[in-house]
């Protein structure tokens, strides 16, 4: 009788990320992290999975693999914005504006300025 397959366990894993994260190992912490997010998302822990794709952009963009971190921060951006957590979605937006910085896309570095101060004013008009 062989031993049942493991289940992945986001929070386990989420810990484990957060770890070779804080020790710098972060190719390790990015690859967890993107799997986290996607495991957040199928249980519909969206707040979670959104964090997870940002802290994967942060771990992409320490390693200087700005087009990965991008599609994290985009990713994190948006799925942010369909649940309503639009102050973290502006967060990933100011991340993936430094990505495009790094990239020498001037265009999409404006328009990503123009998304960003769009939805701050549409913050300060909601509270």
């Amino acid at each position: 009788m062989s031993a049942p397959k493991e289940k992945e366990d986001p929070v386990r894993m989420h810990k484990q990320a957060n770890t070779f994260f804080e020790a710098g190992k972060y190719k390790e912490a990015e690859e967890i992290f993107v799997r986290t997010a996607e495991l957040y998302h199928k249980v519909q822990n969206y707040f979670d999975s959104t964090t997870m794709s940002y802290k994967a952009g942060e771990c992409a963009y320490a390693l200087k693999g700005y087009k990965r971190a991008l599609e994290h921060f985009l990713k994190s951006a948006e799925l942010s914005f369909q649940k309503g957590f639009d102050r973290f979605g502006v967060s990933a937006l100011e991340y993936a504006r430094d990505c495009y910085k790094a990239l020498k896309d001037d265009k999409k570095v404006k328009e990503t300025e123009k998304k960003i101060k769009e939805v701050k004013k549409k913050l300060e008009t909601t509270f």
